[in-house]
């Protein structure tokens, strides 16, 4: 909790939703119109509010203080909670389905959130936005933060392990979809400069990425990431790392589980 209470001080400044992971967040709960849904680790709550604005009746549970103390402004029509993902303060049967955005690696047992996200949706689907191992791996970040990609993707559960959580907590269809960044991406999460990577120069963009705040790029590590980037992108160069790191493997994954 420590590391998002730091974060959410600044984390609008680079975060907001992104208009195409909203759409498929949408699509893949199969949205209702005054339905009742649960954004799991909700933050600041970006993605809570888009799909508000959609027509869904949201709930937004949130461990960090500082990120709720940041939503709560932003929409009156969200019902904001404090609380672990692990217990969450909710009857049976009480939402018609679930999200969460980019949070699962910051979870101690993604099991027992699953289990409780179970518990508490009816017939609905859970749909998580993560990214996989080999994914990560092939981040041209890689080139500068080696050792930094490399905590992070100790960090992140597998793909394999995450569909295995789900399947113990009792979903009974789950798919993956993978998920490319686009030119125009809005929300500047970790891989969101894969082709602005000037991006990363930026304090403030690193400030609102827990690979940079929580340490896993130590200073040193940034420090001399950054240069070399800086250097890279002055002569030309970057496009030949990003080409060496080009693959079909996609930059994240929606996971979609469902009840039945």
């Amino acid at each position: 909790m420590a590391l998002y209470d730091r974060i959410g001080r600044s984390y609008d400044t680079t975060r907001k939703a992104d208009p195409d992971i909203t759409m498929r967040l949408e699509r893949h709960l199969n949205l209702l119109p005054g339905a009742r849904y649960l954004d799991v680790a909700s933050g600041t709550g970006n993605y809570t509010i888009a799909l508000q604005n959609l027509g869904a009746q949201m709930h937004g549970l949130e461990l960090a203080s500082t990120m709720l103390d940041t939503a709560r402004p932003k929409s009156d029509r969200v019902r904001w909670i404090q609380g672990n993902a692990e217990s969450l303060p909710f009857r049976d049967q009480s939402f018609a389905g679930a999200t969460c955005t980019l949070a699962i690696h910051h979870m101690k047992n993604t099991r027992s959130v699953f289990e409780e996200v179970f518990r508490v949706i009816d017939i609905g689907g859970f749909v998580i936005f993560t990214a996989d191992h080999a994914q990560i791996d092939g981040y041209w970040l890689k080139e500068y933060f080696p050792n930094a990609i490399a905590a992070a993707i100790r960090q992140m559960p597998s793909a394999e392990t995450v569909v295995h959580h789900l399947k113990l907590a009792g979903f009974a269809t789950i798919e993956t979809e993978p998920w490319e960044v686009p030119r125009d991406i809005q929300d500047w999460f970790l891989y969101a400069g894969k082709y602005r990577p000037e991006i990363y120069l930026d304090p403030a963009v690193r400030a609102g990425t827990s690979f940079f705040a929580q340490g896993l790029a130590t200073p040193e590590e940034t420090a001399a990431g950054c240069q070399k980037l800086a250097d890279d992108i002055k002569s030309g160069r970057i496009e030949r790392v990003a080409e060496k790191y080009h693959h079909n493997l996609g930059d994240y994954l929606f996971v979609i589980a469902k009840k039945a």
